[in-house]
């Protein structure tokens, strides 16, 4: 041992001495071991190589996280024989800070599992959790204890966060209490806060973090997801009571977006990955929303590499399919070693003063900014941030500061920073935060766990008025996540006179659409059950009542050659009691809707001629629709005929069983579509228990839902597997919802009645 540690201090000076003819030299791994965990390099052990250390969970590196190698062949620190390097157990700050109360057990220091209770003096209330669990985050459980007393303050007593320490004690209308962090903890949150005429304390609380906390993804997702929501709809929140953020866009206002992802070298390929899909998750998720962001989106180390340019946005219009195959194609290739955060900043400010140079002053004013970046904050190039950030506010805020009668803008600017790395620079990253409300900073341990956060940053029960939202980028394909796929798929089954199975769509939260041949004559509502997902996880649904459409007569035109007539072939069922809405669970958008035109991004009074024109506008429409197929469905593929290809295709009904007209538009009305056949592609054809399904198109992130599955002229398919393919001659024909539009309209938009009414175009 001895020798090898006298070899690398002599390798280290040959190495210095060698340095004037610029000779680089390795480091070795002598003295790198760690107890209890392991390490990894980015460069193996060539100079500028970067280690970082890592521990299971519950336990943390010390006394470094990570190393780098420099030019002369020795890791920087250098590692120290009196202080090992080796993992460590979590430890959570000192929630003896209670003031008015005791805490139990004492202890000189709390580590992972160690839990605390809590109790006040007499004549003292406890707010609060009364035990808290120290976690391996590091930190506690539950919500800070806080023993107060009624006392007729304004204010609420503020408490003391674990391992902090406050100054001010009165809690009146603009008394001010301002927090330290004990020890090497450093705060996260508001240091100050003063107290307002509503009885609320400004800002968010704090909290003490030692350099090994992180926030958990769920965390995140309900800190972010609080905030972030309220700048992506116009509809109101169902929860608007406090503490949320209240950023709306206005029908002329403009969102723009900008999103940086650090690629210096200290982000591996795999969490450059990880980064991009997370991106890609959030920009999907986004588009869910009512509103059209303006995006620029780069990546950075020592230089920029723009894969979004905003300034497109503004020229012409960009498809969000063409941003995300954007960000997919982006590689990282070879990466400078440096970091230039600041370069971000001043390219983020650029765009900003472009921008307001072509829509102008005046029409700047309506315009939000959100900034999202993702970094250690490790930045060794182009110097602080700072005066960029603060140039930046006052280009938002339009130097509002100065005049102190005009309106705040602080809500049209939010600069979110996600903390990701081994060894995070907290104290460079956290001023260069902005935002009224809800917390701005987090801190992650992981990059891969951005794209869960992400994905859960809406609460769906909040939201219920956005139909066709769904998750189509889920990475299993088991039952739940085809649930989440399509979350307005209901199962019909029918006991009555005939026992029949069918596929719905819920089409609001007390309505399921269907085929009106799943039900017969003399069919009671106690025959029909309906089979969905809802938020407790319910999954058989009672029907209240059931309507076909006035105008569907199977029988309708036997004496004319056709048996089984199929028009008007349209039904709906309203539920005992309204389905709550999740992931799982949710309305599909329905023609001639404000909601759907919403979904479709169409701004201004539209109509349902828009609608049409937008969904079906090729004379070959890419539509699908779903068949059973274990786990729970799988999705089918087809081609509604259009236009002139429509006359070929409704031609072939003529072959089906039970048809003797000559004429195929006697069997076929205009009421609908036709797919299926071979030719220019080869489609699924449906079979017997997928009538009453959806036919649907994915618009975006929403799916919106075009007709329903009615009948076919050839039955081809087997017991076992739904996804068979058509012949030449098999068709499948399906009801064209935008020709149904007056009975869904009577009975889903009525305001007199007893369920949530949808709001169908006046056009």
């Amino acid at each position: 041992m001895g020798t090898s540690s006298s070899w690398s201090l002599f390798a280290a000076l040959l190495c210095l001495l060698s340095l004037g003819v610029t000779v680089r030299c390795d480091c070795t791994r002598d003295g790198m071991e760690m107890e209890g965990g392991d390490y990894t390099l980015s460069r193996n052990l060539d100079s500028g190589s970067l280690m970082i250390y890592r521990c299971k969970d519950g336990y943390y590196p010390y006394p470094e996280l990570t190393r780098v190698c420099q030019p002369n062949g020795v890791w920087k620190p250098l590692p120290k024989k009196f202080k090992p390097q080796k993992c460590k157990r979590v430890e959570c700050p000192d929630p003896t800070v209670l003031e008015n109360g005791n805490v139990f057990p004492y202890q000189y220091r709390y580590f992972v599992g160690n839990e605390t209770s809590y109790e006040c003096y007499s004549g003292y209330t406890l707010r609060g959790s009364s035990s808290r669990i120290c976690l391996k985050n590091g930190k506690w459980n539950g919500s800070t204890p806080i023993c107060s007393r009624d006392s007729g303050d304004v204010c609420p007593d503020p408490g003391v966060p674990p391992g902090a320490a406050r100054t001010g004690n009165l809690f009146g209308i603009d008394d001010k209490v301002k927090y330290t962090c004990n020890n090497n903890l450093f705060l996260v949150g508001s240091s100050e806060r003063v107290c307002q005429e509503n009885g609320q304390w400004t800002g968010n609380e704090p909290a003490c973090y030692y350099k090994h906390t992180y926030d958990t993804p769920k965390e995140v997702s309900e800190a972010f997801g609080s905030a972030i929501k309220e700048t992506l709809t116009t509809t109101q929140s169902l929860n608007d009571i406090q503490g949320g953020r209240l950023i709306r866009i206005s029908k002329n206002g403009t969102l723009n977006i900008y999103i940086a992802v650090d690629i210096s070298e200290s982000i591996k390929q795999e969490e450059f990955d990880q980064a991009r899909n997370a991106v890609i998750t959030l920009i999907k998720k986004i588009a869910s929303f009512s509103v059209s962001p303006n995006y620029e989106i780069l990546f950075f180390s020592s230089e920029i590499y723009e894969v979004v340019d905003i300034l497109n946005f503004f020229d012409a219009k960009v498809e969000l399919n063409a941003v995300v195959k954007d960000l997919e194609k982006f590689q990282i290739g070879d990466r400078n070693t440096g970091t230039n955060l600041n370069l971000v900043f001043t390219t983020f400010e650029n765009k900003m003063a472009f921008i307001q140079r072509q829509v102008g002053d005046e029409a700047f004013k309506d315009h939000r900014h959100v900034l999202i970046l993702f970094t250690d904050g490790a930045y060794n190039m182009g110097g602080s941030p700072l005066p960029t950030v603060a140039r930046i506010k006052n280009r938002v805020y339009m130097n509002h500061t100065e005049d102190k009668q005009a309106e705040s803008r602080d809500e049209y600017l939010d600069i979110y920073i996600f903390a990701i790395g081994a060894d995070i620079f907290d104290e460079d990253l956290q001023p260069l935060t902005a935002g009224t409300g809800g917390n701005h900073y987090f801190r992650m341990s992981k990059i891969g766990e951005l794209r869960e956060t992400f994905d859960e940053i809406i609460d769906e029960r909040e939201v219920v008025g956005l139909c066709g939202l769904h998750r189509d980028y889920e990475t299993t394909y088991d039952k739940e996540s085809k649930r989440k796929r399509y979350p307005w798929l209901a199962f019909v089954i029918n006991k009555g006179a005939k026992t029949k199975t069918c596929i719905g769509s819920l089409v609001s939260p007390d309505f399921v659409l269907t085929a009106a041949h799943c039900f017969t004559f003399g069919d009671e509502p106690t025959d029909i059950k309906v089979e969905i997902e809802d938020g407790q996880g319910s999954r058989e649904k009672k029907v209240k009542t059931f309507k076909l459409h006035p105008k569907y007569n199977v029988e309708g035109r036997r004496n004319v050659g056709v048996a089984e007539f199929y028009d008007y072939d349209v039904a709906l069922i309203q539920l005992e009691e309204p389905v709550k809405i999740s992931s799982a669970a949710r309305p599909i958008c329905i023609p001639c809707t404000q909601e759907t035109s919403d979904a479709l991004k169409l701004v201004g009074e539209s109509t349902c001629k828009q609608q049409e024109q937008l969904l079906l506008k090729n004379q070959l429409e890419r539509l699908s629709f779903l068949t059973r197929k274990d786990p729970l469905v799988a999705e089918k593929d087809v081609h509604a005929k259009l236009g002139e290809n429509r006359p070929a295709c409704i031609r072939k009904a003529l072959l089906a069983p039970g048809i003797t007209a000559a004429n195929e538009t006697i069997a076929v009305t205009d009421n609908f579509l036709c797919t299926g056949g071979r030719s220019p592609q080869r489609d699924h054809i449906a079979c017997t228990g997928d009538s009453g399904g959806a036919v649907f198109k994915n618009y975006e992130q929403r799916t919106i839902q075009i007709g329903v599955v009615s009948w076919g002229t050839h039955q081809l398919c087997g017991s076992t597997d739904g996804l068979i393919e058509s012949t030449d001659d098999s068709r499948d024909f399906h009801i064209n919802l935008f020709k149904m539009v007056p009975f869904l309209s009577e009975n889903l938009g009525d305001d007199n009645q007893d369920y949530t009414a949808l709001k169908f175009l006046k056009n």
